[in-house]
């Protein structure tokens, strides 16, 4: 079966295609960063019309990688949620309208589940059942997972996600956009020594976490820096390592609670964040410690991608699921509302 996946929740318009017998045949991206890059953040208005510009076109690159022509694709998958509203119109009206054109069964996907999953497409698959921590500009979440559509939600951020939180942190300190991997760039030159950050609200029970507060001590320390006389490349680069490690230990902090809560031995990390060096390394140790083993996406699969969506788009059209072709895309969708396609590991 051959599925056709359409990714368009935010700023990249992703299109891929999957084989559930042979895997992924093909992926194609296009990424929005120089098109915000002027206004320091995404602006949803300029994603959408840009999303209709590249759906089409990279439909057409996908097919030619694939060596495939439209009438082999068995069924479609898009985003139909969360994200921005225009921005997932526009890929659910397309998908909808060539499933319609092509009289196959399509389904509307969970963006988050997508990342979720996404670790399926790389080498080493994690069984059921494990915890996974999603991580991106737009959600931070600890998920007990059981099977597809097996989900509980175990915590989440009270505040800014990580991703915005490096976003934010990157624009303070004037390293442009996107923020996370200049970050993660200028952390590498960092005395790891001269600051020490807090990590949120790992002094409280439970699952939850916070990351406002610690964008705003990245603010007040680079304040009462410039206000000595002292604004050098070293200085930021002193600030981005504290800042990265308090983000990494509180995660490693809050996944071995969760990993002890469940039982579980397993973890997956995933979503734009899960590139990040620093956090990989951390998670693993914490997910060794627990007596498992840590799972990520490829790197190239850590963005939001059409991959994802065609991957999990195909678990459920194999399990007889469908979307109406009426699907309203939701701007909010918690994944605890999926329906299971697989019985309890």
């Amino acid at each position: 079966m051959i599925i056709l996946g359409i990714e368009s929740s935010c700023d990249e318009t992703g299109v891929a295609l999957y084989d559930t017998e042979r895997g992924l045949l093909a992926d194609a991206l296009h990424s929005q960063i120089s098109l915000h890059a002027e206004y320091g953040g995404v602006v949803p208005e300029l994603a959408s019309r840009d999303h209709i510009r590249r759906v089409a076109p990279l439909t057409q690159v996908a097919l030619q990688q694939a060596d495939l022509a439209l009438t082999d694709v068995d069924g479609i998958a898009w985003t139909a949620g969360p994200g921005l509203l225009g921005a997932l119109l526009v890929g659910a009206g397309f998908a909808r309208s060539l499933a319609f054109a092509l009289d196959v069964p399509a389904i509307g996907v969970h963006h988050m589940e997508g990342h979720l999953l996404a670790p399926m497409l790389g080498d080493e698959k994690p069984d059921f059942p494990f915890v996974a921590l999603l991580v991106s500009g737009g959600h931070t979440l600890l998920v007990a997972v059981e099977g597809i559509g097996r989900y509980r939600v175990l915590g989440e951020t009270l505040d800014d996600a990580v991703g915005e939180a490096f976003d934010k942190t990157a624009k303070l300190l004037g390293l442009g956009y996107p923020g996370g991997p200049a970050v993660s760039e200028l952390a590498k030159k960092g005395d790891p020594d001269r600051y020490r950050f807090p990590r949120p609200m790992v002094d409280r029970p439970g699952l939850d976490m916070s990351f406002s507060g610690l964008k705003t001590y990245v603010l007040n320390t680079w304040q009462a820096a410039q206000a000595a006389g002292d604004d050098s490349e070293q200085t930021k680069a002193d600030i981005c390592r504290a800042f990265e490690t308090a983000v990494a230990e509180t995660l490693a902090i809050k996944c071995r609670r969760a990993l002890k809560q469940t039982g579980m031995k397993r973890l997956v990390v995933s979503g734009g964040v899960s590139a990040n060096r620093t956090l990989r390394t951390r998670l693993t140790e914490v997910a060794r410690e627990a007596g498992g083993g840590a799972f990520f996406p490829p790197l190239r699969l850590c963005t939001d991608n059409g991959a994802m969506i065609a991957y999990a788009g195909a678990q459920r059209l194999l399990a007889g699921q469908r979307s109406d072709l009426d699907f309203s895309p939701r701007a909010r969708w918690s994944l605890e509302d999926l329906p299971p396609i697989d019985a309890p590991a």
